[in-house]
């Protein structure tokens, strides 16, 4: 497994940036490739996502460490993904933002298609610091 860590920080306090990293059917409008986001129960979300000209549909556990302000959530299915995102405050308006996201880069290849070795890897951190980027933005003008 690969680990990749990416951090923003945005311009709002953590309680605002809490909401809106749970607001799950939000996040077409800041992850690259989500089509469609919902909650289907607690605890559960369902994405469609389309990368590398592939639609897949994929269901996460979602579950919360409110104390520590922790989100991790884990694919039910393929591919084998897990991550989390981790909120710390800077100060009262401000808060970091740090993604975690554990992968098979075969598998990320598999199911989407694109490069092999450092390419890939390359390419994934692109992707998830531009969706750090998103998500401050989306936070930031108060969507």
């Amino acid at each position: 497994m690969s680990t990749l860590e990416e951090h923003v920080d945005v311009g709002v306090p953590i309680d605002q940036a809490w909401d809106g990293i749970h607001r799950v059917e939000h996040y077409p409008r800041f992850v690259e490739g989500v089509r469609e986001a919902r909650t289907e129960k607690v605890g559960r979300a369902r994405l469609d996502v389309e990368a590398g000209g592939r639609a897949r549909e994929f269901q996460a556990e979602v579950t919360d460490r409110s104390g520590e302000r922790v989100m991790e959530w884990t694919t039910t299915g393929a591919p084998d993904l897990m991550g989390s995102f981790s909120l710390e405050p800077i100060d009262q308006n401000h808060t970091r933002v740090q993604a975690r996201l554990e992968y098979d880069p075969d598998t990320i290849r598999e199911t989407f298609g694109g490069p092999k070795g450092f390419a890939q890897a390359t390419a994934i951190e692109r992707l998830v610091r531009s969706d750090l980027e998103r998500f401050r933005q989306y936070l930031e003008q108060g969507r």
